[in-house]
């Protein structure tokens, strides 16, 4: 890439919204997964907690979870195979189709999730001490009308 071509680039990088959200969850991810590592859970890594926003509270098949990620089946299957290994989650069978599993969270998962949106919350806290609690709030309205809009049918 010339200087150019490199200068547009940055500009319309630093310019880009999605990009500013993209880079900040890539950093709040990376803060939380360090907090719950020194808490206790040593093995966690962000592929784990990528995986978990796309998991339903009653279950979700291995196929929905490679569509929601963007990534294969076989790579869902590791992520859930360390998280099974770790009691994060189980694989249980689907009430509604004996051949087809589910991957569920265990008791452990469940409660991993709440220390984990504990973790968040004080991130969260610490955070608005350093850009403002007015800031905060104004963010997150903004990210809650911009997800509204998002979920959306195309």
């Amino acid at each position: 890439m010339d200087a150019g071509s490199r200068r547009e680039f940055e500009r319309r990088k630093q310019a880009s919204t999605g990009q500013l959200l993209l880079r900040a969850a890539r950093l709040l991810n990376e803060r939380a997964v360090g907090r719950v590592r020194d808490e206790g859970q040593p093995d966690l890594r962000p592929v784990h907690l990528a995986l978990m926003p796309h998991l339903d509270m009653e279950g979700t098949r291995a196929t929905v979870l490679a569509a929601r990620m963007g990534i294969t089946k076989q790579g869902v299957s590791q992520i859930v195979a360390d998280l099974e290994q770790m009691g994060i989650v189980e694989r249980r069978p689907d009430p509604g189709d004996g051949r087809a599993r589910l991957v569920c969270f265990t008791r452990r998962g469940e409660a991993s999730l709440l220390h984990g949106l504990g973790v968040l919350e004080r991130l969260e806290s610490e955070l608005a001490v350093g850009v403002g609690e007015t800031r905060m709030q104004r963010l997150r309205q903004g990210l809650v009308a911009l997800l509204v809009e998002l979920e959306k049918p195309a």
